[in-house]
């Protein structure tokens, strides 16, 4: 039985280290758009697969795929849906489960919203969206003081009175807060990655009393079997042997 684990996330690393352990051939595979990726244990390919017929093609090689992609990576978990059903090829989603809601914060559905909505908080902006979204926040934000906190720089011009902070989690709680103070935050925008590496940022914001905006993650496809925890997306490979 071989198995194409979709990465890129610490619960994947996770799921990968006890496929190893449990003598199963996995193969991860990472999107590449990270400098430095964390490795999981076992076999790695990284890059694109080229769309759903480039996947298609990669699933001959291959008995069953689990996406443990981050919750936002709608194209790839996308693809995986109709590469997968189009193979016959067993698909399981394993998403972590988003933060308890707060009705404190600030719930948008896209991006733009939510740069839209930040706009009308405050003039300094801590955003922690990715660096793939910031560009959709220029529009509203461009002539404000935006503290952007990225994995990697973006492939793009910032504007001139934004300030680029590249860091990898996870985070502290007394991190956060020094961050915030020092740009002197007033609005926190982020996603609902859920997790606890980013966690602190929300804890720093509710210290620090700056209101938070969250982009709500997308709904799973119906077509595909969820689980949240690593033990149940283990036992669901482990049922195929």
């Amino acid at each position: 039985m071989k198995v194409l684990l979709l990465g890129g996330t610490a619960e994947a690393r996770d799921l990968a280290r006890l496929l190893v352990e449990a003598h199963v051939d996995v193969t991860s595979s990472l999107a590449g758009r990270v400098a430095r990726p964390r490795l999981p244990m076992g076999p790695v390919r990284i890059g694109g697969f080229g769309g759903v017929a480039g996947l298609r093609t990669a699933l001959a090689a291959f008995d069953l795929v689990v996406d443990a992609t981050h919750p936002f990576a709608r194209g790839m978990s996308a693809n995986a849906v109709e590469a997968c059903t189009a193979e016959q090829v067993p698909l399981l989603r394993f998403e972590r489960p988003g933060w308890e809601r707060d009705p404190a914060w600030r719930y948008v559905r896209t991006h733009d919203e939510a740069a839209q909505v930040a706009g009308t908080l405050g003039q300094r902006p801590f955003l922690t969206v990715g660096r793939q979204e910031l560009a959709r926040f220029v529009p509203d934000l461009g002539e404000a003081s935006v503290l952007a906190r990225v994995v990697d720089a973006p492939d793009m011009e910032l504007p001139a009175r934004w300030r680029l902070l590249t860091s990898r989690g996870p985070y502290t709680l007394e991190g956060d807060l020094e961050v915030m103070a020092d740009h002197g935050s007033d609005v926190l925008v982020t996603k609902d990655s859920g997790g606890t590496y980013t966690w602190p940022k929300m804890q720093a914001a509710a210290q620090l009393g700056v209101p938070v905006v969250v982009v709500e993650r997308p709904e799973p496809d119906p077509r595909a079997q969820v689980v949240h925890a690593v033990g149940p997306a283990l036992e669901w490979v482990l049922s195929h042997r």
